[in-house]
């Protein structure tokens, strides 16, 4: 099985597995004890920590560890906002952040404070003037990712983190995805990350909070990890982070050239071996071994169930493959087709020729589960300038699949009002139009669902 989804988890770098043995046997005492187990322990610990910080590019006690990556931003947001509540209650996110920042922007709202979400442009980066100008007098804290986790988009992280410090706004970015491949630039005030994202073992997340910036711990206090982390540390676990931090740091440079080049022969080869497919995410400012795309005509689950029966392990974004039958909020900020979406991430040491057969089975893959689904045939001759396509009751790609059937029934001019109540439709059948050269007139109410109108051009 050739796994490409890294970008949920790196498989436990060797380094970490070596370092997570030895200090099973040295690291189990309690830290906060003065014996000799205890100092043993905490000299583990104290090293562990400076090699983090070193590798973050922060001072030692300006670092935590925490249970996970989701924890730290848990952490860190609510702390930073309770820290400077006297400023206001305001706080800045983009439209892309990863749910645990998400989640914690809608806490913040049930609790009386207010949220701007910052929009994407279709490549999936924010603006820097639209960032800027969401900061306000009252805004407590704003946030931003280094680089998105379905997309592989960097973000502009050091000028916005110049307008934050301009205006006296604290930033937290969120570097869990970036972290394993360098240190993030620019003058940031807070940042979380995940070791299980650079081949550290599960359950170690880092939380830095810079000095000068106002905190205050939510809940409970405990004398461990100044106060931010709860309970014992689990320092072997902690120090295979630290261990696996730096040997992949090591690698970084090359392994990041030659994942690059892999993912740019996905990006240009896809959409000519698959017809009707749209490449996401920035060309250029993204991170080395993401590629994400997405088909038309294609439930996103069932594509992904026909790779894992090539033997390729990877991830979508499609509202297909999820229960709530809705698409990826990051797919809906960027505005781009979300059925049959693929995210292709590659580990550190991604053989040339997993990435050959990869190509090679794809286009069958999607030939089998378009076939299933009773994807469009040409189109045939005009007949009527305006059709109304019944598609309530039916779910992603179906409402698209029976659009382009019907396209070509009306004239050049001619509209197709298509009835769905898929929360789907309203992302993906402008994608569709943009896609294949048709104009997205708009979207009206209905009895029931929505009324979607597509003129054809083409």
């Amino acid at each position: 099985m050739v796994y490409f989804d890294a970008a949920s988890a790196v498989p436990l770098h060797p380094v970490a597995r070596q370092a997570l043995l030895a200090s099973l046997d040295e690291g189990w005492a309690d830290p906060a004890r003065l014996h000799k187990e205890g100092r043993r322990a905490r000299l583990l610990l104290d090293a562990a920590r400076e090699a983090m910080a070193e590798a973050v590019g922060c001072r030692a006690d300006e670092l935590s560890f925490t249970a996970s990556g989701t924890r730290a931003v848990h952490t860190g947001v609510a702390g930073a906002l309770a820290g400077r509540r006297r400023v206001g209650r305001h706080l800045i996110v983009s439209a892309v952040e990863h749910s645990s920042v998400l989640h914690s922007a809608e806490a913040h709202e049930a609790e009386g404070g207010t949220v701007t979400r910052v929009p994407v442009d279709r490549g999936g980066s924010v603006d820097v003037v639209s960032y800027t100008q969401a900061l306000r007098p009252d805004t407590a804290l704003a946030c931003l990712q280094s680089a998105n986790h379905e997309v592989g988009t960097e973000q502009p992280v050091a000028e916005v983190a110049g307008a934050c410090r301009a205006a006296g706004v604290p930033l937290l970015v969120d570097a869990a995805q970036s972290l394993g491949w360098g240190p993030v630039a620019g003058d940031w005030s807070l940042l979380t990350a995940s070791a299980h994202k650079w081949g550290g073992p599960s359950g170690v997340g880092l939380l830095v909070v810079r000095k000068g910036v106002r905190f205050a711990v939510r809940g409970p206090v405990d004398e461990r990890e100044s106060g931010r982390a709860a309970g014992f540390e689990d320092i072997p676990a902690i120090v295979a982070a630290a261990a696996s931090l730096r040997a992949v740091r090591a690698e970084a440079a090359g392994e990041a050239a030659r994942l690059r080049e892999l993912t740019e022969r996905i990006r240009a080869r896809v959409p000519r071996l698959v017809p009707d497919v749209e490449v996401v995410g920035d060309p250029v400012r993204r991170l080395p071994g993401v590629v994400t795309f997405s088909c038309l005509y294609v439930d996103g689950e069932a594509l992904l169930h026909e790779l894992d029966r090539e033997g390729f392990s990877v991830s979508s974004g499609s509202s297909c493959t999820s229960s709530t039958l809705t698409p990826s909020h990051v797919l809906r900020a960027m505005g781009v087709l979300s059925e049959g979406n693929v995210r292709v991430s590659l580990p550190p040491g991604t053989a040339e020729e997993d990435v050959e057969r990869f190509l090679a089975v794809l286009p069958g893959a999607v030939a089998g589960v378009r076939d299933k689904l009773g994807a469009p045939a040409p189109a045939a001759a005009a007949r009527r300038a305006e059709l109304v396509l019944d598609a309530l009751g039916k779910r992603c790609p179906i409402p698209v699949i029976e659009l382009a059937k019907v396209i070509g029934d009306v004239p050049v001019g001619g509209t197709v009002r298509v009835l769905a109540d898929d929360e789907a439709a309203r992302l993906d059948i402008p994608a569709w139009c943009e896609m294949r050269g048709q104009e997205y007139v708009g979207e009206e109410p209905a009895d029931q669902g929505s009324a979607y109108v597509v003129r054809r051009l083409a």
